[in-house]
């Protein structure tokens, strides 16, 4: 028991001493033993790579498991030293709901076999990423947690203890310095020409025992300087592997890259080969004729203006484009629906299915436009190529 309050009160003493170094510095009343510039770089070094690592560690689990969530309960059963549970993740999720579905509707149907085929390559489109997840958690994220809570703890460490030595150092060298110059001080006091011998003998006593501080002060600076030495060269050791823990997390960076890639390709596939299978099935839409007058994009003016035998026409007898040559410059050619004939001389009598020329131009009018305009055949409705008035 006697040991250990002695060792209490040497370490308290340690730490008041160091206490009065550090806050002395801090004042910048006491010197302070600088590192040299090339520790010092690889002291920034090392701090660079320790936070530019945690920032790339912890974005990167954001990254495989943007869930804040899941990442707290994986962090709660790694510290528990448990098994993280099996749970399908939300492709495998969505492609049971889908094939779920399908059942109810019936796989026979156009919908419900269309959700069992995407189902099935959502649920493996689930697998790859689950395969990439774990790829990536030991090629990449399991290296830089293993830096930063080994080989960075373990540098962390060894500078502060460095930082104590330095103090201790530091502290060393205000005392021997403090004591001799009380030495020089005690050394000029003692007067021989002194009627009083009693205060020649204090004089020449004190003297004596600032020269013992002095050869004591000493000593404990050769310690201090000798484990300083000692511990700045095994820091120094730490911080030059920085360079190696940077092969190791380019090569660690590869790895991701490639299972980034596998996974990105592997989904391509699996895509691919979902739009192959569709592909294969019967159009569930040619047969519908309401979707069909939904998807012709008709204005509500242009049906009202078109007859019914006008409509049909367009549909049955249409004009295509191959089968007209090309136009002269300025000229466009027309395709009349209906008779017409001419109310007067400025117009033009026209015949069904006439194909005319027109020459000069001044405007043309679309399909989707109101036909509000008369054409410049003086039909009311032209011939029209492609569905719209060349014109």
């Amino acid at each position: 028991m006697d040991f250990n309050v002695k060792k209490l009160a040497s370490d308290a003493g340690v730490f008041f001493t160091r206490a009065v170094q550090f806050t002395g510095e801090k004042f910048g009343q006491v010197e302070k033993t600088e590192l040299d510039a090339h520790f010092e770089n690889l002291l920034s070094r090392a701090d660079s790579t320790k936070n530019w690592t945690e920032k790339i560690f912890r974005q990167t689990e954001v990254l495989l498991q943007p869930n804040p969530s899941a990442r707290i309960e994986e962090f709660l059963y790694e510290k528990l030293d448990r098994t993280v549970p099996s749970r399908p993740n939300n492709g495998e999720l969505l492609g049971h709901y889908m094939q779920d579905a399908a059942k109810d509707f019936g796989p026979g149907t156009p919908y419900g076999s269309t959700l069992i085929k995407v189902g099935d390559c959502e649920r493996r489109l689930g697998g790859a990423q689950r395969e990439f997840l774990q790829t990536s958690a030991i090629s990449f994220l399991a290296p830089l947690r293993n830096f930063l809570e080994g080989d960075w703890r373990t540098i962390s460490k060894e500078r502060r203890l460095l930082e104590n030595r330095r103090l201790d150092l530091d502290s060393s060298k205000a005392r021997l310095k403090k004591a001799k110059l009380a030495e020089s001080k005690a050394a000029a006091v003692p007067d021989f020409q002194e009627t009083r011998p009693r205060n020649y003998v204090l004089s020449a006593s004190a003297s004596a025992l600032w020269s013992e501080e002095v050869d004591k002060a000493a000593h404990e600076l050769r310690v201090a300087q000798t484990e300083f030495d000692r511990q700045a060269e095994v820091t120094r050791l730490l911080l030059e592997g920085i360079s190696s823990t940077h092969v190791n997390h380019l090569r660690c960076l590869h790895e991701f890259v490639e299972a980034q890639t596998a996974y990105y390709k592997q989904c391509y596939l699996h895509m691919q080969d979902l739009q192959k299978e569709l592909g294969r099935f019967p159009n569930a839409f040619a047969g519908n004729p309401g979707l069909s007058m939904a998807s012709s994009g008709s204005s509500p003016q242009g049906n009202a203006t078109l007859p019914q035998d006008a409509a049909s026409a367009v549909e049955t007898d249409t004009l295509k484009i191959e089968e007209v040559q090309a136009p002269a410059t300025g000229t466009r050619k027309a395709k009349v629906l209906y008779d017409y004939d001419a109310a007067d001389t400025s117009e033009l009598s026209l015949l069904a299915d006439e194909v005319s020329t027109l020459a000069h131009i001044p405007f043309f009018v679309h399909a989707s436009d109101s036909f509000s305009q008369v054409c410049p055949c003086k039909a009311r409705i032209c011939g029209l190529i492609a569905g719209s008035c060349t014109v």
